[in-house]
């Protein structure tokens, strides 16, 4: 699909309604450039015609998709590690991007460090001098659906671990993004109960029994 045109004619008008039926929009989808305006020529010739230049308006998430994808694409070059990169809305206000290549797992790193900050790096590139806020969700090889459903195996054993020796269990420190699944695994659990403590990047969780189960 054509997203601008330039188009000539009698007047700035024709010209106008020329290019708005070639890209098949109305006029508030559209900027008007008016690169020339039309003349009237020397007796027994023809003036000179109009010359607009018409672009269809990129919608915010369209804007949004884009600066992703070039900002990723470059900066994946310039690592070294080309990738394929894809944007799509599954909700409004997430752009959910996923990386296809070689080599991804080096876009991951140890429990996804890497694959975290490419992610924090995209936000802040995406939302700059933008509106509304958009939040990013990268991934790269299903690593956080695999990851989520690693984490709520371990939340469930170290839930059990609490209650069997009555005691509480802390986790080592983790990212807001994995201590959120933890929580969120755990919040229907009926013998223990979770909180955060502790300054990033050391915040952890708590896992304790509830207390009219330590009875």
């Amino acid at each position: 699909m054509q997203k601008s045109v330039v188009v000539k004619a009698r007047t700035v008008e024709e010209a106008i309604e020329t290019a708005l039926k070639q890209l098949g929009a109305n006029r508030d989808e559209v900027e008007t450039k008016v690169l020339e305006l039309p003349g009237t020529g020397f007796i027994g010739k023809i003036g000179k015609q109009a010359k607009v230049e018409v672009s269809i308006l990129e919608k915010p998430e369209e804007m949004q998709k884009d600066k992703a994808i070039h900002f990723l694409t470059q900066l994946t070059k310039s690592m070294r590690i080309p990738a394929e990169v894809e944007a799509f809305s599954a909700e409004e206000d997430i752009l959910n991007i996923e990386l296809t290549g070689e080599d991804m797992r080096l876009l991951i790193g140890r429990r996804g460090v890497t694959l975290d900050a490419l992610q924090y790096l995209t936000s802040l590139a995406v939302n700059k001098d933008s509106e509304p806020y958009t939040k990013i969700i990268l991934d790269t090889e299903g690593y956080r659906a695999k990851r989520q459903t690693a984490l709520e195996e371990f939340a469930s054993k170290m839930a059990n671990k609490a209650v069997r020796t009555r005691r509480r269990v802390e986790l080592e420190p983790m990212n807001p993004y994995e201590r959120r699944i933890i929580h969120a695994s755990l919040q229907d659990n009926r013998k223990v109960m979770t909180r955060s403590e502790g300054e990033e990047p050391y915040r952890k969780i708590i896992i304790e029994v509830k207390r009219k189960e330590r009875r």
